[in-house]
């Protein structure tokens, strides 16, 4: 909220007119009045709410779409002069073959300014390529080659880089399903590759995409110790590589992709604030990224792992006790999200999400229903540990709908792939179903302290694995009654 009060503030009076003209005409009245509350007017929330009558979840909503439509315009106005740009690139062989020598010449040199300022790499090898053959006589033809050849390289490289990011977010997606040190040491390899590339050159483009593979390595799969140790010695802190991308965004506003990657930022200062227990500033960047999730989880999987933001949203959700309210806030928030069935461990990552929301309202039946329609339409043989934790999961709805004949045929299932797997390599599953299967069994006696008994073998064991979403559930006295029946 406070980052959508700080845009509008900084909209100039131009651009704030247009933008509630715009939501005029579109007949928007309640967006056009809630642009001026916050510009204009010093009113808290709860009366914004009272004089639009509306309840939390649909202000909520309301504001993300004023949120979406003012990025919309300040990206409509971003891209006009970069189109222009653009077309101007398109149109250099014929000026070459319909201009003057002179003429074609200074112009390309403009162009080439305009260029760099938008740190256009791409459109800037056909610039110094005609150059370079306009001097082909002159002494001139020597620097406009080297510079041609530069940034071809440097072209290349990025586009390496770019490649090496989004290869290193998708093993970290199987990483977090598996486990492996296999896998573990394939990230690490392309952490590796990544640094020793960006060395190469000093430019604020590999910077950026760097630290963001960089930053995510270093909370998400590093140990805190080595972390802590790295940040003591020649490794630069995480707060200084921050403070660095905000200058490069705050130098390049008409950059594009940085204008997307403003997001990703937020959301790595949020799980930075996070790991670390810094409570107060996490706040501030969950509500910023709270307000644009979907973008965050539609657009960003190139550059960060974005699921991982519904496993932070969850946990403070239950530190907060307002676990109870994400399931309604949910419809609103993900009515036009399109998750890529494709992309399997940020769309399981989804689904669970949206189930466990379901069960902490107390929606066993909608719960279920997430997980048996995400059973049906992903395969998730290729990671059988994440098979378990979605199938104990659906197994816990059935406990706590009391659904005896659904619950005992799932639960063999379970147990005939924890033997495939070996008890051993899955202890946290295998006390998991014991809890459940106590609490389901027809003694009654004693069946709560029973299942108290388990919980307390089950925390003392560490998952080795990032996707564990039954180890987040909230096993207090709540939990043991659901489990034992007691809650009818």
């Amino acid at each position: 909220m406070a980052r959508l009060k700080h845009i509008i503030k900084q909209l100039s009076e131009k651009d704030y007119e247009a933008i509630r003209n715009s939501l005029m005409e579109s007949n928007a009245e309640k967006s056009a009045y809630l642009l001026s509350s916050m510009r204009e007017k010093k009113i808290s929330d709860q009366q914004v709410m009272s004089e639009l009558d509306v309840n939390t979840n649909a202000y909520y909503t309301l504001r993300s779409r004023l949120n979406q439509k003012i990025e919309e315009y300040l990206l409509q106005q971003m891209e006009s002069p970069r189109a222009d740009l653009l077309k101007k690139v398109a149109n250099i062989h014929e000026m070459v073959f319909t201009k003057k020598r002179a003429i074609s010449i200074v112009t390309l040199k403009k162009l080439e300014k305009e260029l760099l300022d938008y740190d256009l790499s791409n459109e800037l090898t056909v610039v110094y390529k005609a150059l370079k053959r306009l001097h082909i006589n002159s002494p001139d033809y020597f620097v406009y080659s080297q510079l041609y050849n530069k940034h071809v390289a440097y072209m290349l490289a990025v586009d390496k880089i770019e490649d090496i990011l989004a290869d290193y977010f998708k093993k970290f997606g199987v990483y977090a399903f598996t486990g492996d040190e296999i896998d573990k040491m394939g990230l690490d390899l392309l952490h590796q590759e990544m640094q020793n590339t960006c060395k190469l050159y000093e430019s604020h483009r590999p910077f950026v995409y760097q630290s963001c593979m960089n930053i995510f390595h270093r909370l998400f799969i590093e140990d805190d110790s080595k972390v802590k140790f790295s940040e003591t010695e020649d490794v630069e802190p995480i707060e200084d590589i921050f403070l660095k991308i905000d200058q490069v965004f705050d130098q390049y506003q008409m950059d594009s992709i940085y204008f997307h990657l403003h997001n990703v930022f937020e959301f790595l200062k949020l799980e930075y604030y996070t790991h670390y227990g810094v409570f107060r500033k996490a706040s501030k960047y969950f509500d910023s990224v709270n307000e644009d999730v979907v973008p965050l989880l539609m657009h960003s999987n190139l550059y960060t792992f974005p699921s991982q933001f519904l496993q932070t949203k969850l946990q403070r959700a239950l530190q907060t006790d307002t676990q109870t309210e994400l399931f309604e806030s949910n419809k609103d928030i993900f009515a036009d999200y399109e998750p890529d069935k494709e992309d399997v461990p940020n769309y399981v990552s989804y689904v669970v999400y949206r189930a466990m929301s379901a069960y902490h309202a107390k929606e066993f039946d909608e719960a279920a229903r997430f997980l048996n329609n995400l059973l049906n339409e992903v395969s998730l043989k290729k990671y059988p540990h994440a098979f378990l934790e979605v199938k104990c999961l659906l197994a816990l709805q059935y406990v706590c709908i009391r659904d005896f004949e659904l619950f005992n045929q799932l639960a063999n299932s379970i147990q005939r792939q924890i033997r495939l797997m070996g008890k051993e390599s899955c202890p946290s599953i295998s006390l998991f179903l014991k809890m459940l299967k106590t609490g389901m069994s027809e003694a009654k006696r004693d069946k709560m302290s029973k299942v108290s008994n388990i919980i307390t073998k089950y925390t003392q064991i560490k998952s080795p694995y990032i996707f564990a979403p039954t180890r987040q559930i909230r096993m207090d006295d709540q939990f043991i009654r659901y489990v034992s029946g007691e809650n009818e």
